[in-house]
């Protein structure tokens, strides 16, 4: 059947570190942020620089972090980028070893500190489903009486090894904003890379797929019609913490979001729940 077990970090950080007959992966409480993902006899899924240190309140340049409940800068000066989920200490509430998978469910206790940015009576879980395939499910619940907004992306990076060879497909007909202009309408289905990129799309088909030289990277969303496509090229490179000035060549980040017009809104005792799955075609 395969193991999960619960293990510490050097630096401190505790993961909980799974290896089935389908697969190996590594999840880390804090953020609920998986950072290792390897279908058995195929390459990793997820790539993580070279240069992060895993350090306790630092989200891990890398893998999938959960940025909750706003996707990028708050309007409110001195709220967290990307918010307080990717930094913050989720509790693992359950393991469930399936057949042909295992699901591990993650829970993000809401802190005093924290409601002086999320003041709202919600809940918040991630679930990951390890199979062959990698699937990550955000769900959110408003217990209050009343509605609440929200924006969120589960910001993943892939392993590309060639930024200069790589071709991303699956954005016919969408739109896209970026560096603060749009929107745009994209036509054509495919996108290269020869600069910084930092497209937000909406408009969105459910599947993308990265086409790097080891092979099709499949991305699919559920209850989104918005993604997140970045490469932060060399300039960037430069000025970013925890990340090589070389390392745009060998990641792309590939996104699955609910934003700008695809915002998360909750009536009360509603529940909305955001799923990304990742394998190799």
């Amino acid at each position: 059947m395969g193991s999960v077990t619960t293990k510490k970090h050097a630096n401190g950080l505790e993961y909980v570190e799974i290896n089935t007959a389908q697969c190996k992966a590594r999840i880390f409480l804090q953020g609920a942020q998986i950072d290792y993902f390897e279908p058995v006899g195929k390459e990793p899924l997820l790539w993580v620089s070279s240069a992060d240190d895993y350090q306790v309140g630092s989200g891990i340049r890398g893998g999938v972090p959960v940025c909750w409940p706003w996707f990028g800068m708050s309007p409110n000066p001195g709220f967290p980028q990307h918010g307080f989920a990717r930094t913050s200490i989720w509790t693992l509430d359950s393991v469930k070893m399936l057949d042909e998978a295992v699901e591990v469910k993650f829970t993000l206790p809401i802190s005093d500190s924290d409601t002086q940015y999320w003041p709202h009576d919600t809940s918040v879980e991630l679930l990951f489903r390890l199979s062959e395939t990698l699937s990550v499910s955000l769900t959110n619940i408003n217990h209050g009486d009343y509605e609440v907004s929200l924006t969120q992306a589960l910001h993943s990076y892939f392993p590309i090894e060639d930024i200069h060879q790589l071709t991303a497909t699956g954005f016919s007909d969408s739109k896209y904003i970026e560096f603060g202009k749009g929107p745009f309408n994209q036509a054509q289905d495919d996108v290269d890379f020869n600069r910084e990129t930092d497209r937000v799309y909406t408009n969105l088909g459910p599947v993308q797929q990265l086409h790097t030289r080891k092979g099709i990277i499949e991305v699919s969303r559920e209850n989104s019609h918005s993604a997140v496509l970045w490469n932060p090229w060399i300039d960037k490179s430069q000025r970013l913490s925890r990340f090589n000035d070389d390392d745009y060549l060998s990641m792309v980040c590939l996104e699955a979001a609910n934003v700008l017009e695809d915002k998360v809104t909750l009536a009360p005792k509603e529940s909305h729940t955001l799923t990304t799955h990742i394998r190799w075609k």
